[in-house]
């Protein structure tokens, strides 16, 4: 595998050092309920809680890109990429359509392998050095998202894991991993880190695609041809 990051310990604010992965709780929502939520909590104190959580999360997230430019390799990677494939299942699912649309926007070849208008196996059957498979796979790991992968990058082809730890199974078949802590106070892992991912991903990306500028400015024209918006 190269590139991919490894689940080192970070120092915190306070210089303490910490394995993310390993406070993240149960997996399953209804182990988390009664291990992080109490039912005799008042909706103010809980609020309180999920805030300072999320605002611990996005630090920790933001002070792992600065550190590693894993993020910064991996846009590279899908910037010169010939064709863009996305996937994700169940939850994940979510994450991998929020890219497929914010890169299709100014960068061309993008295609969110959704199971109905595309396919995993259709696209196995024509996988190129050129191609690149962008995994997301957050806990508990879908097993389709990582055969998918697999399949993949036997196939030649470089895969990208958005995922939220290094033992995850997507981290043996990749060639880049971006791993984004998920803490939470919820009863569901925290997706916020994986929204700001995303966000830099297409930033990063589409300022380097050849051809953004021309697409984006085509978009807009089409846009306004078709009075899309109100």
């Amino acid at each position: 595998m190269n590139g991919a990051r490894t689940d080192e310990p970070h120092e915190d604010a306070e210089g303490r050092a910490e394995n993310w992965s390993s406070r993240r709780g149960p997996d399953s929502p209804a182990a988390r309920f009664g291990a992080t939520m109490s039912p005799r909590a008042s909706a103010r104190s809980l609020q309180a809680r999920l805030i300072r959580r999320e605002r611990e999360n996005l630090e920790r997230v933001f002070a792992g890109i600065e550190d590693d430019d894993s993020v910064a390799r991996t846009a590279a990677l899908i910037a010169g990429a010939r064709r863009r494939f996305i996937v994700g299942h169940g939850r994940s699912a979510a994450f991998a359509h929020l890219l497929d649309l914010d890169l299709s926007h100014g960068v061309s070849q993008v295609s969110l392998i959704d199971g109905l208008s595309m396919r995993g196996i259709d696209v196995l059957t024509d996988v190129r050095s050129t191609d690149v498979l962008v995994a997301f796979s957050m806990r508990r790991y879908r097993r389709e998202t990582e055969q998918l992968a697999e399949a993949f990058a036997r196939r030649g082809g470089a895969v990208v894991a958005v995922t939220d730890s290094a033992e995850s199974p997507l981290v043996a078949h990749c060639t880049e991993a971006v791993i984004v802590p998920t803490n939470s106070a919820s009863v569901t892992d925290s997706a916020t880190g994986v929204a700001a991912v995303i966000h830099l991903l297409t930033a990063l990306t589409t300022s380097s695609a050849k051809g953004s500028r021309r697409r984006l400015t085509e978009r807009e024209s089409l846009i306004q041809e078709m009075g899309l918006y109100i």
